[in-house]
């Protein structure tokens, strides 16, 4: 049996693969698993979708689970109701002429899908360790139109990376020149915490969409969204600490943040110091669904203290509002020179289990 492994940091990498409707996610995921990087890889294909997948050999896994054995030596399989039994079978699944244990495990969601609930059914999977990241795709042809639906917003706000698709098509178009670029920082906007993939070249954008995320800090610089007019619907908030604070002060906030803004909150990450520990702690959640804080960086550490909060229909005030008051002063993302570029806080890829 191939059990999870991955590498010597722990079990297999879990892309959650969501993008609204026709914005390109199976194309990215079929010209992904044709280059070399895409071997030793498990695909899931949720219930309303079709497995498909070029080269497929339909055989049962002895779980109850269809499994598709692929050309490339990778494994694809359609999900019922329950993910983690799903991911289990994949883990435990033998895989003939395999060189080693599955490298990442890419679930393709349905493009009117959240990811909030899907990392929700990942908990049970904890012993596996696995490397959990939402990769988004934003189509190029598009550009914001699609914000206007729930999903399409929660989708983009909720990945680490977002992926620009159809930039080789607007690249061969002249009457859609400069498409591509203002699609680019269209995304940047929208999610100034994802690191945005945007290439023309279909196989450099599949192999930049699924390569590991980075695991370090790499510069101490606040977070800085790109220059773009503001969505009407999605806002990007920077809030600052006014000091330290209490570990149970915030804790309170973020419940109470949660209460008041229900399935408008989107995404929410940043660091900040607490009494009780002399590291940053970092503070992170996916819609409502909140990791638990975590010390992170040292404690000389000279890292910029913030939280980035993007939330759907904000109403002016409503965070200021939140109990309890004064912990965090807040502007926009849109305000000149007050929120610099997001590079900095690339923490490991462990998010929410």
């Amino acid at each position: 049996m191939n059990r999870s492994a991955g590498d010597a940091s722990g079990g297999p990498e879990f892309v959650v693969l969501t993008g609204f409707l026709g914005s390109g996610k199976t194309t990215l995921l079929r010209d992904f698993l044709r280059l070399p990087q895409g071997t030793d890889t498990a695909v899931i294909v949720n219930e309303v979708g079709e497995i498909g997948l070029d080269g497929a050999i339909l055989r049962e896994s002895g779980t109850g689970t269809p499994i598709a054995m692929l050309s490339n030596g990778c494994i694809c399989c359609q999900a019922g109701g329950d993910l983690a039994h799903t991911v289990e079978a994949l883990l435990a699944v033998e895989r003939p002429g395999a060189r080693g244990p599955l490298r990442r495990i890419i679930l393709e969601t349905s493009g009117l899908s959240k990811p909030g609930p899907v990392l929700r059914q990942l908990a049970s999977l904890a012993e596996h360790r696995l490397r959990v990241s939402v990769v988004a795709t934003f189509d190029a042809s598009c550009g914001l139109r699609p914000a206007a639906f729930e999903e399409a917003a929660a989708q983009w706000a909720a990945a680490h990376r977002i992926v620009v698709t159809k930039g080789d098509i607007l690249a061969n178009d002249a009457a859609d020149d400069g498409a591509h670029a203002r699609a680019k920082c269209e995304a940047q906007a929208l999610n100034p915490l994802a690191e945005i993939v945007a290439s023309t070249s279909r196989d450099e954008a599949a192999a930049a969409a699924f390569a590991p995320l980075a695991r370090a800090l790499a510069t101490a610089a606040l977070p800085r969204v790109a220059t773009a007019a503001p969505h009407p619907r999605i806002a990007v908030r920077l809030a600052l600490p006014a000091g330290v604070i209490g570990y149970d002060a915030l804790a309170a906030w973020l419940d109470n943040l949660a209460g008041a803004l229900g399935d408008r909150l989107l995404r929410l990450k940043g660091l900040i110091r607490v009494a009780e520990s002399p590291r940053p702690v970092l503070v992170q959640s996916v819609g409502t669904l909140f990791s638990p804080p975590r010390p992170f960086g040292t404690p000389v550490s000279d890292l910029p203290l913030f939280l980035v909060i993007i939330a759907r229909d904000l109403e002016d005030g409503e965070l200021e509002a939140v109990q309890p008051v004064d912990l965090f002063a807040f502007s926009s993302a849109t305000q000149p020179g007050t929120i610099v570029r997001v590079g900095s806080l690339r923490s490991a890829a462990v998010e929410w289990m």
